[in-house]
């Protein structure tokens, strides 16, 4: 008798992650104004609004960016209000795993509180994305070491019902081209369906490299979306 396939996760809780996010898995991370919740800044700059937001919910989202910048996503181009001092957009593409091979690496290891300072220097270096000075208390972070170095990381971020966000993906410019970062997705991967979830991840549209080497591991594009980048009030 032939097992039944696995029912795959529901991926319409990933139309906004940051808001499926924080009501449920982060929520202790979370700070609430009516319908617009965002991550305590030191942890991350994510804020979710509704995609028909009010100018209630705009002065929600103002109070809550008070000397913190926040970025949303979103299917289409919000109208922000004019009072923003600063608004910037980036076009992203979110992708799901597909059939992505899970593997453990022996040269894997955890990262934690005292890796803080290196893994903030190497975020800081390689610019995968926003990492704050607690980002690394959203979920599992793995890097691989060269001669004590931190010389790649990855790590999970937005946690949603079925579904782990791998983000963080970067290598040190003097160590790339040896798939460190191939490695570390894989194991992430293996760890994330070990929990009986699937792997997700966003990218720039200009990345078209990162693109690339996400198709071939296996991750399929899902849809688009745009990152509004909005500065502290």
């Amino acid at each position: 008798m032939t097992a039944a396939p696995a029912r795959l996760p529901d991926e319409h809780v990933l139309d906004d992650p940051i808001g499926a996010s924080l009501n449920g898995f982060h929520a202790g991370f979370a700070r609430v104004r009516g319908r617009v919740r965002r991550f305590e800044p030191d942890v991350s700059k994510f804020m979710s609004i509704p995609p028909d937001p009010t100018d209630d919910d705009w002065a929600s989202a103002a109070s809550l960016a008070v000397s913190s910048p926040a970025i949303l996503f979103s299917a289409e181009r919000y109208t922000v209000p004019e009072y923003w001092p600063a608004v910037n957009t980036l076009d992203l593409v979110q992708m799901v795993a597909h059939d992505v091979s899970g593997v453990g690496d022996p040269d894997a290891v955890d990262l934690g509180e005292a890796d803080v300072p290196e893994v903030l220097a190497l975020t800081s270096a390689t610019k995968p994305g926003p990492f704050e000075i607690r980002t690394i208390e959203l979920g599992t972070y793995v890097g691989i070491r060269d001669r004590g170095e931190l010389v790649a990381m990855a790590g999970e971020r937005m946690h949603v019902p079925g579904w782990t966000e791998i983000s963080a993906i970067c290598t040190a410019h003097s160590h790339r081209g040896r798939g460190l970062a191939v490695r570390l997705i894989h194991t992430l991967v293996g760890q994330i369906e070990a929990r009986g979830e699937q792997a997700f991840l966003h990218a720039a549209i200009t990345n078209t490299s990162a693109i690339d080497l996400y198709n071939r591991l296996g991750f399929r594009e899902r849809r688009r979306l745009v990152a509004t980048g909005l500065s502290a009030i």
